[in-house]
């Protein structure tokens, strides 16, 4: 014990002989240590918040799996604009807000695309009886223009006529109509839709049992 005593006083009389000579090597090392220390709580917490995130894109893809249709149906404007936000966000989108409301110009929701781009949103939580015509697909191509969006993207949980669905197959409008935001529901990204924009709503015979089924 004596002898650490000793070893240790004798490195501080050292320090203080010699510090004009050590002092940038000491100074160095602590503020080493600092950094070192203030990368490891970096690393740390992303580690944390990337195991949260995940955890939450799992739980949002099991209570996805368990929402039905008639669930959706049975929800407010509102509702269903929050439930279209989550599922951007469960599809790795960022900065996803709901913007719908009175005076929204066309948008519910807007925000960025896994790849970066931007996007602008509307939704209609319409009965399945209703049609989406062309003039709705219209006013969100101005607020596209208006949010200086990259992608104008359509949600409703009802079907488009034949003329809103050409035209948004021609202005580049993702159109996801009530199978289609089925299949988003159930775990299909929304990037995926794309590759069957403008298709998915049958032929004459589904049409006539859409009619059966709905009354329209």
């Amino acid at each position: 014990m004596k002898s650490v005593v000793v070893g240790g006083g004798l490195v501080l009389v050292l320090l203080v002989v010699f510090w004009s000579v050590v002092w940038p090597y000491v100074t160095g090392a602590v503020s080493l240590g600092a950094v070192a220390a203030v990368g490891w709580w970096l690393w740390r917490t992303d580690r944390l918040v990337r195991a949260r995130d995940r955890l939450w894109r799992q739980e949002e893809v099991v209570k996805a799996g368990r929402r039905t249709l008639a669930d959706v149906d049975a929800m407010t404007g509102t509702e269903f604009e929050d439930l279209v936000a989550s599922l951007c966000r469960r599809d790795g989108c960022t900065d996803v807000r709901r913007v719908g409301g009175a005076n929204d110009n066309g948008a519910d929701v807007v925000g960025r695309l896994p790849d970066g781009r931007t996007l602008v949103i509307q939704c209609k939580r319409y009965t399945p009886t209703s049609t989406i015509a062309s003039r709705e697909l219209r006013d969100l191509l101005g607020a596209k223009v208006h949010c200086g969006a990259d992608l104008a993207v359509f949600v409703t949980t009802t079907r488009f006529s034949g003329p809103s669905q050409k035209f948004a197959v021609q202005n580049g409008i993702l159109a996801v109509h009530r199978d289609h935001r089925g299949l988003w529901n159930n775990g299909a990204s929304l990037l995926s839709l794309s590759e069957v924009n403008g298709r998915g709503q049958g032929d004459s015979r589904h049409r006539a049992r859409w009619k059966r089924a709905y009354g329209k």
